[in-house]
């Protein structure tokens, strides 16, 4: 299975692998062992589009050759939206998986497939009786709801995501304690408006919230985290829980996307910068110990440099922990495709990369106000660059996206939470050492803390 895009995408790519599993196929680690290849796709923007579609290619060149699979099977979001073209241009392809096809694809494995259907949204929601085949370190997704409702201009998931769906509080508590008892630490809740969790439900505007209580009180779980908060409907009730609930990682993600009202009417987005301040004072008023991170688009047709020089501004008044951007693609059959002023890809990549310069001082001096202190940290194995430092990473820091905290002295294993004293902070990732729990299972104390104990003694 080669899974590409967000967490959601990776959840299907792990029920098509539990699937598989309990139908009696092995899952191999490298593909050329692989008598089949599953790519899940991605489709949100140009750079996801062309890594999906770079990775069949990939697999179509070498299918058959002894380096390679026998059969080719290309699933997820791409499917859904462009399953008659790639099956014209790539004829090597030997099936596909749409998105309400994931429990269905140990057929397709077997049989192959027919040409995919009609580019389509789906309507299908996977809850807790779906398998599972866990890909991830110490940590897992759960998926809370499907689809969106949002008319962002810029955005075609709608198409093929369909209408946004809650899966109930029940469904989603047993998945949780099924994840726990397979050794996952940290949850994480996922969908593609997560704060919009459960007005469908009839849970109104407190419905993460809710769910969040639940998972508090029903499961064990050492950490709880979600992703991604929209700015008008994220919950201040979630924000005091937050400040208050431990186990609740004190982090929110809240992709803006800009921060000119021009640029946000464009996009139809709701809020404006002023707003977009106040809620951020907010979450660190309610929740001290919060990390902050954002996403931005640049590129977006009619953006002027006045309207990105308001960005820059933004970003250095709102000092985000993390911060990520995107250059606009415009996306067939939405509305931003068809809006004037479209901007050329080299300015709008000079834009990019601006603004990840203007981000880089904010995000080290974070960093570096860090240093000297304890946290605790989830470490997650041996560092997938070198076995002499372990993976791990603090409560402020989501998997995959924010970095990294390396720890050079002491141990954990893999899977719990140690007390690590930061010693370093770079512009990525910061560097530790274990300091405790002292006594706790395979908890070995850094001996730089013990030099340190006794000179202070």
């Amino acid at each position: 299975m080669i899974s590409l895009g967000c967490p959601k995408n990776r959840v299907d790519s792990e029920i098509m692998l539990g699937e598989l599993g309990q139908k009696g196929f092995r899952v191999v680690a490298d593909v050329e062992t692989a008598e089949t290849v599953i790519v899940n796709t991605c489709g949100f923007i140009d750079e996801a589009k062309q890594e999906s579609i770079d990775a069949i290619l990939d697999m179509a060149e070498r299918k058959g050759t002894g380096d390679g699979p026998k059969k080719l099977l290309v699933a997820g979001c791409m499917v859904n939206r462009h399953g008659h073209e790639l099956a014209e241009e790539i004829p090597e392809i030997d099936g596909f998986v749409s998105l309400d096809q994931l429990r269905e694809v140990d057929k397709v494995v077997t049989l192959g497939g027919d040409a995919p259907a009609a580019p389509s949204p789906s309507h299908v929601v996977f809850d807790h009786t779906a398998p599972r085949m866990l890909t991830t370190r110490g940590y897992g997704y759960l998926k809370v709801a499907e689809g969106c409702n949002n008319p962002c201009t810029f955005c075609a998931i709608p198409k093929w995501r369909g209408q946004f769906r809650s899966r109930t509080i029940d469904s989603l508590v047993e998945e949780a304690n099924i994840l726990r008892a397979s050794g996952v630490a940290e949850l994480c809740l996922v969908a593609q408006d997560t704060t919009r969790y459960g007005e469908d439900l009839g849970l109104g505007k407190h419905g993460l919230t809710r769910l969040v209580e639940a998972l508090l009180e029903q499961t064990t779980f050492p950490w709880i985290r979600f992703l991604y908060a929209y700015p008008t409907t994220l919950d201040e009730e979630l924000l005091r829980l937050m400040g208050r609930e431990e186990r609740f990682c004190s982090y929110v993600d809240m992709p803006l996307q800009h921060s000119h009202p021009d640029m946000l009417k464009a996009m139809r987005r709701g809020g404006r910068a002023e707003r977009y301040l106040r809620l951020l004072e907010k979450a660190r008023e309610l929740a001290p110990d919060v990390f902050l991170r954002s996403t931005f688009i640049v590129g977006f047709p009619g953006e002027t440099e006045e309207h990105f020089q308001h960005l820059l501004k933004f970003i250095e008044e709102a000092e985000f922990d993390h911060l990520g951007g995107f250059v606009y693609s415009p996306e067939d059959g939405t509305p931003g495709a068809e809006l004037p002023g479209r901007v050329s890809r080299s300015k709008a990549t000079r834009r990019y990369e601006e603004l990840l310069e203007r981000q880089k001082p904010i995000s080290l001096r974070r960093r570096k106000a860090l240093v000297g202190r304890r946290m605790t940290a989830l470490v997650e194995g041996v560092c997938e660059e070198t076995e002499h430092l372990l993976q791990a990473r603090h409560h402020g820091m989501a998997p995959d996206i924010d970095g990294r905290l390396l720890i050079n002295d002491g141990f954990a294993p893999a899977g719990t939470l140690a007390e690590v004293e930061i010693s370093e902070a770079f512009a990525d990732d910061l560097v530790g050492h274990v300091v405790g729990p002292e006594g706790a299972p395979g908890i070995e104390i850094a001996e730089s803390a013990d030099i340190w104990r006794s000179v202070a003694d």
